[in-house]
């Protein structure tokens, strides 16, 4: 288990936390009001900054409860914070169905999921090693 310091940006900002325990998820709640109409999108805020250790990141995901009921998703899933960021978690909702969906102060909106990321360096090459799919791509595997 790692710490992550998590700072209220607002005062009615609610400190994420899992439903259960062994989630991978912690609940994001909303600071602000907000009515989506079908096919909109808006920014909310959940008042809160985390400082995320280097070494790994933080994954804003949809909660899958608002997907199947109200047809709310992320625009950008999952929504990716670096540990060096200190800004405000704000995730870009959007309503896929085909009612209005009220956003609620207090109301979780999202999962936060915070796991190691292992650093990178890009190497250029004239060709790449060959592998079974090769070049095959998106749908490929599919019937």
């Amino acid at each position: 288990m790692i710490d992550v310091a998590v700072r209220r940006l607002r005062p009615d900002a609610h400190v994420p936390e899992p439903a259960y325990d062994g989630d991978a998820g912690l609940d994001l709640a909303a600071c602000d009001q907000i009515v989506l109409g079908p096919g909109e999108r808006a920014v909310v805020s959940t008042g809160l900054a985390v400082e995320i250790p280097e070494g790994y990141a933080g994954f804003v995901q949809p909660r899958s409860g608002l997907a199947a009921r109200h047809g709310i998703g992320i625009v950008n899933s999952p929504g990716l914070i670096d540990s060096g960021y200190r800004g405000e978690i704000r995730v870009v909702l959007l309503n896929t169905g085909g009612e209005t969906f009220s956003v609620e102060p207090g109301m979780r909106i999202a999962q936060l999921v915070v796991m190691p990321v292992v650093a990178v360096r890009l190497v250029v090459v004239d060709e790449l090693a060959a592998s079974e799919r090769g070049v095959r791509g998106f749908g490929s595997s599919s019937s």
